[in-house]
This record gives C-alpha cells, structure tokens and sequence, in this order.
C-alpha cells in the first residue's frame, strides 16, 4: 500500500473516531430504528470513503457525509417492499366525503390570516405553489436571503398559532368534561 494510501486510511479512520456519536445521531434522526441508523451511518461513511480524497476541505466532510446518509436514506425508503397479503376476503371500502380535508383547509386558512401579507405571500408561494427560494424571491422582488428569513418567521408564528389553539381546545374539552356546576365552583 502506498504511503499516500496509508495517509487516507489513517485520516479517515480518524475522522471517523472523532465524530462517531454526532453523525450517528444525525442518523438516528433519520431512521428511528438504532440498528437500522447504525447500518445507514455505515453505508454513508463507505459510500464517503470512495469519495474522501474529493472533499478538499475536511471541515465540510460532516455536510458531506450527512447529505450521503440522506441520500441513502431515500434510496432504501424508495426501494422498500410494500408488503402485501392476499386475503380471502376484500377490506372494507373506506369512503370520503372530504369533511376533514375541507376542515384542514378551513383551518390552514384561518390559521394563515395571522401572518402579514408578506410572510403569508413567502408561505403560499413557498409551500402551496412549492416554488423554489429563488423563484419565490423573484416573484415578490425581494433577495433570497430575505425569503429565507420570512419564511422560517412565519413558520414559526404558525406552529406558534397551532400550539395555542390546541392548549385552547385541550381546556376547553376538560371544561366540558368537568361540567357546568364544577365551573361554576
């Protein structure tokens, strides 16, 4: 073996002994099974080995090896086998009226009045049209970074929103549990 060879052997190895346990809870965010996390964390570092002398700059190797997993992550969710069983008898047919839905889109669009017209713009265009960063910045006439930093403001007053209304409901139901004479205690 080579002494260049020898060289990325050992630097990989210890690459990966440093920074072990934080790509293997990028993993386990991943897939939920820690076996299955474990195999993903492995079949991301060969697939980067291959690769180690291309990365340039090895400050980057976590970003690298993190979109590998992902990557990998994909392919097996793609690749799964949908398990079916054949049955002497046909499930029963579920019909939808679609009330939940309309009652989902109800919700969203009360819930997207609370935003101001420019961050329920970057949403709409962002999640609804499913536009890029670019082409929604285009569209409003605003830079990227700035569709980036509505964004991630709106969507944290929505789940702020989300959160609230669901505390509501919660004590409202245990109201109605506890009865009218008990509230009026």
């Amino acid at each position: 073996m080579a002494s260049s060879e020898v060289g990325k052997v050992l630097e990989f190895e210890e690459y990966v002994r440093t920074r072990q346990e934080a790509l293997l809870r990028s993993a386990r965010r991943l897939v939920p099974d820690p076996v299955e996390a474990q195999d993903l964390l492995q079949t991301a570092l060969v697939r980067t080995y291959g690769r180690w002398d291309g990365i340039a700059d090895k400050s980057l190797a976590d970003a690298y090896l993190r979109r590998v997993m992902i990557n990998t992550r994909t392919e097996w969710w793609r690749a799964r086998k949908l398990d079916e069983v054949p049955t002497e008898q046909l499930p029963e047919a579920a019909v939808e009226d679609g009330t939940e839905q309309r009652a989902d889109r109800a919700l969203l669009m009360d819930i997207l009045s609370v935003l101001a017209p420019k961050q329920r713009s970057v949403v709409v265009l962002r999640h609804w049209e499913q536009m890029s960063t670019e082409e929604t910045a285009a569209a409003l006439g605003m830079s990227t970074g700035t569709v980036k930093s509505t964004l991630h403001r709106a969507l944290a007053r929505l789940r702020q929103e989300l959160e609230s209304r669901e505390l509501d409901a919660r004590e409202t139901e245990r109201e109605e549990k506890r009865g009218p004479e008990q509230c009026a205690a």
